[in-house]
């Protein structure tokens, strides 16, 4: 069994600041940091780093090659990746003192990825086989129409939420990995027991995590439910918590894991990432989480 993850490669912008800007406002930083990003990128390194092996496809520019480096660097299979005309993809973070974070993305060279392509790569991949996705590449509905055609395994975090996602048909994903936010967006209930029974009703054969911070986690599936606390921490920059939470449950899936085994096993490597400042350079490495 293969793991490909069809995902994003950014380069992020980090501004410590005292607090949000509103919108009028002009805000002092207190330090700003270049660092490696992109859910898609975020999420092979901690597959990577929890020992699963992952493929890595998407877009950068030429102003990207070094990302493609650091993934190969991590042990990440870079074959399919695709040098494209478009800038590499890039966010604006804001990170606030106690660590939480606000986000500007641009798609970049994430937008403009060729049908042609999507083909192409996934021809080397079949049944049994996992697909990993995020909303921050083009195509989206395509991608999740080839997978099903060679019974591929999808698993899909729909982040960031828009209105191209919200109208998709999503039937094909086999996993979804929520927060809070995306699970309201998707169903309009904010109690999170609300929340799953709703996510339920509209995908029954789908497997279930809801991530709710510091709250813990919910799995479910075939009518059962589990529930995993948060692993108390003292938060320095909480960016990549739910890209490390969902490479290391996927990681631990893939190994046969129970759903309660991979849901403590994310938590404590997302409480480690918390701790430290910046995105893929915080995730943990697996013998660091136990």
């Amino acid at each position: 069994m293969k793991i490909l993850n069809f995902g994003s490669l950014n380069i992020d912008h980090v501004y410590a600041v005292e607090h949000f800007a509103a919108p009028g406002e002009t805000v002092s930083v207190r330090s700003y940091q270049k660092n490696p990003g992109g859910k898609g990128l975020n999420q092979s390194v901690a597959l990577a780093r929890a020992g699963a092996p992952v493929c890595h496809a998407g877009g950068i520019g030429e102003d990207g090659r070094h990302l493609a480096a650091l993934l190969s660097a991590e042990g990440v299979d870079v074959t399919h990746l695709v040098v494209t005309d478009e800038p590499t993809g890039h966010a604006v973070i804001q990170v606030a003192p106690d660590g939480q974070n606000c986000i500007l993305v641009c798609a970049g060279a994430n937008g403009a990825i060729p049908e042609g392509y999507m083909r192409s790569v996934l021809s080397c991949f079949g049944e049994g086989d996992w697909l990993l996705l995020q909303n921050e590449v083009a195509g989206l509905s395509t991608l999740l129409t080839l997978a099903k055609e060679r019974g591929m395994r999808v698993i899909l975090n729909p982040s960031p939420i828009t209105e191209a996602l919200l109208a998709a048909d999503l039937s094909a994903v086999d996993c979804f990995l929520f927060n809070e936010t995306e699970g309201f967006a998707l169903t309009g209930e904010r109690e999170p027991s609300a929340m799953l029974n709703a996510l339920a009703e509209r995908y029954p054969r789908a497997e279930i995590v809801l991530t709710l911070g510091a709250d813990g986690a919910f799995w479910q599936a075939d009518g059962e439910r589990t529930y995993c606390p948060a692993c108390p921490v003292d938060a320095v920059d909480t960016t990549a918590a739910g890209d490390t939470f969902t490479g290391y449950f996927l990681a631990a899936r893939a190994e046969g894991a129970s759903p309660a085994d991979a849901l403590s096993l994310a938590a404590r490597a997302a409480a480690i990432a918390v701790t430290r400042p910046g995105t893929a350079e915080s995730v943990p490495y697996r013998h660091e989480v136990g």
